[in-house]
């Protein structure tokens, strides 16, 4: 297997950032209202859980950071639009796919499909250019 050199610093950037980003998405100012609605969420529990989530979440991002450093470097993307790229494709080709299978087979709504994977979309394709071009 090659040896991808890996930035550990852009890693903890990129997964911070992402919570961060996420954190911003999924406010009350943005589309927190209409998440806990087509999610049905329990908002009080929602708070509740949140400092344990967000270790979760940042320690789940930095995994994702890691992989996807490794997709960079096997795909030569080298630039921001390359990075991008990237990103977009494993955004399709996993996180979409599956998370299309779940709200599929949990009679989820589509909008909270939508919401969700427009999210992971935009920073999982920022992710992605950043790690291209820190290296």
């Amino acid at each position: 297997m090659q040896q991808i050199p890996v930035n550990v610093i852009a890693l903890v950037v990129v997964a911070v950032a992402k919570s961060f980003i996420g954190f911003l998405w999924y406010s009350p100012a943005l589309f927190g209202k209409v998440f806990v609605r087509l999610a049905g969420c329990d908002e009080k529990k929602l708070m509740k859980d949140f400092p344990r989530a967000i270790i979760v979440d940042i320690v789940a991002n930095f995994i994702m950071a890691f992989v996807l450093v490794h997709a960079v470097a096997y795909a030569g993307a080298n630039s921001f639009a390359a990075g991008l790229a990237v990103g977009f494709f494993n955004w399709i080709g996993f996180v979409a796919v599956a998370t299309l299978f779940s709200v599929n087979f949990e009679q989820r709504p589509l909008r909270l499909f939508f919401l969700n994977n427009g999210f992971q979309l935009i920073t999982i394709a920022i992710m992605g250019a950043v790690l291209a071009v820190w290296k």
